[in-house]
């Protein structure tokens, strides 16, 4: 009975972690998705995640060596935000939606934000699992249904109310933050300097989204001209 309770709580502990933060990956693959025909959105949904989890797992495995890489956590947190800008800009109402370089481009973005997005997630797994790598690949597994059906959800969301697309690129900007605050190589000027983390955070979210809102805007208005 012990050794199951020692095998059930880990695993009970991995799945929570990759419950909580799975919410980042499920807005990833709904705006990445977004502008596909619903015919083959599922496909590109299921192909993002499916490659995303073995990503995930290998990048788990193998955490003890590539957590060491000095600045990985920062530079993570940057192509994050280029990934959350990128996201928010991607309108795709000038684009040929209905190619293959779209569908493959959606699964490309789901595995790369996917992998940057994990640092945060192996650092918790892996000292939840405790070197169990059985343990890690059944949470992860566990957790593909439910980014799944997250990612539908709020697909369809922002059919009914497109500010939605906004929201989601703030979170992801300041997920991207938190990533930067967390690069071990800057913890002496955020631990000691708490307002730092704070407006680094907000300046996040602003830019993304201001920028998004004006490239946006401008696109807008000069496909307008050009008609």
């Amino acid at each position: 009975m012990s050794l199951d309770m020692e095998f059930i709580i880990p695993l009970l502990t991995i799945i929570s972690i990759d419950i909580i933060l799975g919410g980042d990956n499920a807005i990833v693959v709904a705006l990445a998705c977004r502008n596909l025909p619903k015919n083959i959105r599922n496909k590109a949904i299921v192909a993002g995640i499916g490659l995303a989890i073995v990503a995930r797992i290998t990048l788990t495995l193998l955490a003890v060596y590539i957590l060491n890489i000095p600045f990985l956590m920062a530079i993570g947190g940057a192509l994050l935000l280029y990934i959350s800008f990128h996201l928010l800009t991607e309108m795709g109402d000038e684009r040929d939606i209905e190619g293959k370089t779209t569908i493959f481009s959606a699964i490309k973005t789901i595995i790369i934000a996917d992998i940057v997005m994990g640092f945060d997630n192996v650092l918790a797994v892996a000292g939840a699992a405790h070197g169990n790598k059985t343990l890690v690949i059944i949470g992860l597994l566990v957790s593909v249904p439910i980014i799944i059906w997250g990612s539908k959800i709020i697909l369809y969301a922002i059919e009914r109310f497109p500010i939605i697309i906004y929201i989601g690129a703030g979170i992801l900007a300041y997920t991207a933050a938190k990533m930067i605050i967390h690069e071990p190589m800057f913890d002496p000027l955020f631990s000691h300097h708490p307002f730092v983390s704070t407006m680094l955070q907000i300046l996040a979210i602003v830019a993304v989204i201001a920028l998004g809102w004006f490239f946006n805007h401008f696109k807008k208005n000069n496909f307008e001209f050009k008609m």
